[in-house]
């Protein structure tokens, strides 16, 4: 009996034991989700390379500044040179094309059927919002989408738990019903329902931070970590901002282009963002002189880069009310906060910019919304300091973007700027590394591309890393592939350059005469990984 006791008794422990052990398992499990990192990316749009003050430039970003100040700044690092690609690769770590977004929104023609083309996320990827749910993350978008138009590829329907902002690419900041051309529609929305905003005070930039804020508001009240992903439209065009913050620059570029390039550089030299024998692009050749300008066209041609600088203003202070709600709430401390563009400075409208609404007669003040105005090609030169070449093109002034990296728990070296090589696809793997979470193989019965991109965590944590390998880049004809220190880039139909990028990141003495076998080897491996990744045939030479 005594014997029947002591084995009732042992069992009845080890039984109240393992239920112990269950709910101290539960209980860590919850805490270890707790504890999980929030992670907040934030991407400008059409934004250059030294545009923001801690990379050089002339627009008051304190907020950016602040961040660059307590986190960690890359300068080799590098888009996928457009909206809808860079988005894509942001999104799921692995090449645009990969992703089913080769190209824009708007297939090629004739190759709509084409699931490297299609013009929206393909069922072989995985976002970030799809992944980090699966570490148990509340996850959140405000801004620009622009990876799927049509349901069921929006937002909600791709693993965020709440959407807002524009579905499709660029647009009114004041009135979205006024678009670039008659006829053409664009979606806005809020989770999965269409929207239209009625609000007389609505302004796209201030709409995006409102509800960054709200969200992060939410995610505390859900006591989980959280994913945000706030994806501005400004500085796109058009030139719209308002009068206050445009007051702030007028005739600060009266200057003009050529010696605000000059002063860029020198500034970032001493910066440390650029390295000292590093030669300038000269100015565009497309570009008149700044001085050969009569002054009423310098006027004008101030006012348009001084609404550019303004629309990233209100954007720097939209950032600064998304980390005061960090702090309101106790979650800026360990959070992972990421900064950069989707391409470099837009040229698009040619050295004067453009007023698209010229054929309807109504040109409006600028910066309001009765216009519709870029601010071309003659200010994106500056924007893209002290690089050529632009958005839409493969050479560094379309693919370099700054990237600001701030996370007090693991960066140290605050103020810091590191030479590491990165690739938005970098993104997903540093966000999986960051969650503590497998990048999978399969989801939701499909199976998943693997992933391209490389953690920057053991960059935060000031580990030395290996080489970042081959990076290869592709749009619409334009092509380039970076391996180390070498770089070949070409424009669409046009034969193949040779820089070595140490010594001339600028790409201004073309080696590929003399280098053959560098050049041989790298088109081998660009071809190589174009046919794996069904590039487009540009006729390339």
């Amino acid at each position: 009996m005594k014997i029947a006791n002591f084995q009732l008794k042992t069992i009845l422990f080890l039984f109240c034991a393992g239920l112990f052990c269950n709910s101290c398992t539960t209980f860590k499990e919850k805490e270890t989700v707790a504890g999980k990192p929030n992670i907040i990316v934030i991407m400008a749009d059409d934004m250059g390379y030294s545009d923001i003050g801690c990379y050089g430039g002339e627009a008051k970003t304190p907020n950016l500044d602040r961040l660059a100040g307590e986190g960690l700044r890359f300068t080799q690092f590098y888009n996928a040179a457009r909206c809808c690609p860079t988005r894509a690769s942001l999104l799921t770590g692995i090449y645009p094309h990969e992703a089913g977004m080769g190209g824009m929104v708007h297939p090629p023609k004739g190759h709509a059927n084409n699931p490297f083309y299609q013009g929206f996320l393909s069922e072989n990827c995985v976002t970030l919002a799809e992944v980090l749910k699966t570490a148990g993350y509340y996850t959140a978008m405000s801004g620009k989408w622009h990876v799927g138009e049509e349901r069921p590829h929006w937002p909600t329907d791709r693993g965020f738990d709440n959407y807002f902002g524009l579905i499709s690419g660029a647009m009114n900041y004041w009135d979205i019903s006024r678009s670039k051309q008659p006829g053409i529609k664009r979606h806005f929305a809020i989770d999965s329902s269409e929207y239209t905003p009625s609000n007389k005070d609505f302004y796209m930039t201030d709409a995006i931070t409102e509800n960054a804020v709200k969200y992060i508001e939410k995610a505390d009240s859900l006591q989980q970590p959280f994913f945000m992903y706030v994806a501005y439209t400004a500085p796109h065009w058009p030139l719209h901002a308002w009068p206050e913050d445009i007051a702030k620059y007028e005739g600060k570029f009266m200057a003009g282009w050529d010696s605000l390039r000059i002063a860029r550089y020198e500034r970032m030299k001493r910066m440390r963002i650029l390295s000292g024998n590093l030669e300038m692009s000269p100015r565009d050749a497309n570009v008149k002189a700044w001085d050969s300008l009569s002054e009423e066209k310098k006027t004008e041609m101030d006012l348009y880069m001084a609404i550019y600088a303004a629309q990233i203003d209100r954007m720097d202070q939209g950032i600064g009310k998304i980390m005061d709600q960090l702090d309101a709430v106790g979650k800026m401390e360990n959070t992972l906060i990421l900064f950069l563009s989707d391409n470099g400075g837009c040229a698009e409208g040619g050295i004067w910019g453009q007023n698209f609404w010229s054929e309807t007669g109504e040109p409006g003040e600028p910066g309001t919304a009765n216009s519709y105005l870029s601010y071309g090609q003659s200010w994106a030169n500056l924007s893209n300091t002290p690089f050529r070449e632009y958005k839409h093109w493969v050479h560094e002034g379309g693919i370099a973007t700054p990237l600001i990296a701030r996370w007090p728990a693991k960066i140290f070296d605050k103020g810091g700027l590191t030479s590491q090589v990165g690739h938005i696809t970098d993104i997903m793997a540093t966000c999986c590394d960051v969650a503590g979470v497998e990048y999978p193989k399969t989801f939701k019965g499909k199976e998943i591309r693997p992933l391209r991109g490389k953690s920057l965590l053991p960059v935060f944590e000031g580990e030395l890393t290996e080489p970042r390998g081959f990076i290869f880049w592709e749009h619409e004809g334009n092509r380039a592939a970076r391996l180390n220190d070498w770089k070949i880039v070409a424009k669409k139909g046009q034969p193949w350059e040779l820089y070595h990028l140490k010594n001339d990141r600028t790409e201004l003495h073309n080696l590929a005469a003399d280098s053959t076998g560098v050049v041989s080897k790298m088109v081998e491996a660009y071809q190589k990984w174009a046919t794996e990744t069904q590039v487009i045939d540009y006729a390339v030479k």
